[in-house]
């Protein structure tokens, strides 16, 4: 698990539990198993642009709101 994959989880998680989507919601529009949108919220996974991308047009949101900023 790498800071940003685990950043990402919680923003997902975030933005999900706000609109009131389940995961088992989210994991069907997506196409995905839901215990995968669990690991994806731990950030025990790395996902691909697309499905970010994805994830965002279900959530209702611009994908960049799902980027955290980066502190130097």
């Amino acid at each position: 698990m790498t800071e940003l994959s685990i950043a990402i989880g919680q923003l997902i998680r975030s933005k999900r539990l706000e609109l009131q989507i389940t995961q088992e919601s989210l994991a069907l529009q997506c196409g995905i198993d839901r215990s995968y949108v669990g690991r994806i919220e731990r950030g025990e996974v790395n996902i691909t642009v697309e499905k970010l991308y994805e994830i965002a047009e279900i959530l209702k949101i611009n994908p960049q709101e799902l980027l955290p900023t980066l502190e130097s």
